[in-house]
């Protein structure tokens, strides 16, 4: 299942993004928002991390209007990697090298085409599993410098 998040600037592009997910008959939860009205990204990238810590949710989408801020509090909690991807070459990237398990984006800084392959993309591409790629995750999550 993938959680789905996103404050009042990424709501537009969310929808979109709900409708591919629809139509791949892919399984997701929306955490939110639910409008265009003024809200804060911690609340939602929260809500779709510990669904992912809990193992409810395999990965996640996450949209605020320029995809920082959500994407640094996501980051900010134990086992989650997430990547802004405003690019197809990123998502695929950071799925085949950092095992990423946060797509986020920026409702105002990709259109809708653009973000449909982004994520389309971002989940059918998987971890490459290679050694280099292992050892680098784990130094990531490890709290030893």
């Amino acid at each position: 299942m993938i959680a789905l998040g996103c404050d009042h600037g990424g709501f537009a592009l969310m929808q979109e993004v709900k409708k591919l997910l629809d139509k791949k008959g892919m399984a997701y939860r929306d955490f939110g928002t639910d409008s265009e009205a003024s809200t804060d990204y911690p609340i939602y990238a929260k809500r779709v991390g510990k669904a992912i810590q809990s193992g409810e949710c395999e990965n996640g989408i996450l949209i605020c209007g320029t995809g920082i801020g959500i994407s640094i509090t996501a980051n900010k909690m134990k086992g989650i990697r997430c990547a802004l991807c405003h690019d197809v070459f990123s998502a695929e990237a950071t799925r085949l090298h950092n095992d990423s398990n946060v797509l986020a984006m920026g409702g105002r800084v990709v259109g809708a085409g653009l973000a449909l392959k982004i994520v389309e993309t971002f989940l059918s591409t998987p971890f490459s599993g290679e050694e280099r790629h292992q050892r680098r995750i784990a130094q990531m999550e490890s709290e030893a410098n």
